[in-house]
């Protein structure tokens, strides 16, 4: 951590994604997303295991939460998630209040990470993922600004690394004009034009 990386507040953007799912129909529970793989039930189930894991990363709790890999099971919903994932949003966000969550080391998903990479991470988990989630059930969205332009920002400077096509598809271009959301869609390996088929 150094004094030109500051610490950033997750809690406008963890009340962004905290919103989005009250907005959920159990109907849309069964519909695509853009994440191949996951249907709408599933991209919540992954929300709910990220926000744990990020959360306790964030406390430097580490053991099975911070321990295992997202892609060791289809994620999936249990009863009660809807009064659970606004409280485990707004813990997640109280975790990296503490200047402390940014320093030292931790570890997600089975991976150790610079708490200030760790963090970043996490930003970009809930932005991109709250596009997602947003696009798959037709809600309007508008993230955070600083979470977006900090998840654009760490995207951006992942184009590069030779390790990136494990966490993220191929970079989608998108113009020179188009809006920060996009680009920053388009950098996570997705298309800004996505909708789910009717």
């Amino acid at each position: 951590m150094t004094d030109t990386t500051p610490t950033l507040d997750l809690g406008p953007q963890t009340a962004v994604l905290a919103r989005l799912a009250e907005g959920v129909t159990d109907e849309q529970l069964a519909g695509p997303t853009p994440c191949p793989q996951y249907a709408v039930r599933h991209l919540l189930g992954h929300l709910l295991g990220l926000t744990v894991a990020f959360r306790d990363a964030g406390r430097k709790d580490l053991g099975v939460t911070t321990d295992t890999s997202p892609g060791s099971a289809l994620p999936d919903l249990a009863p009660g998630w809807r009064e659970d994932l606004p409280q485990l949003l707004a813990e997640l966000a109280a975790a990296w209040r503490d200047p402390a969550a940014w320093t030292g080391m931790t570890r997600a998903g089975g991976v150790d990470l610079p708490g200030e990479v760790a963090g970043l991470v996490a930003v970009d988990e809930l932005v991109i993922h709250g596009w997602d989630l947003a696009r798959a059930t037709g809600q309007e969205y508008r993230p955070d600004p600083a979470a977006l332009s900090a998840c654009h920002d760490f995207l951006a400077a992942s184009v590069d690394d030779p390790g990136r096509g494990e966490i993220f598809g191929p970079v989608v271009p998108v113009g020179p004009g188009a809006p920060l959301l996009e680009r920053a869609v388009g950098l996570s390996g997705r298309d800004p034009g996505w909708k789910p088929v009717p």
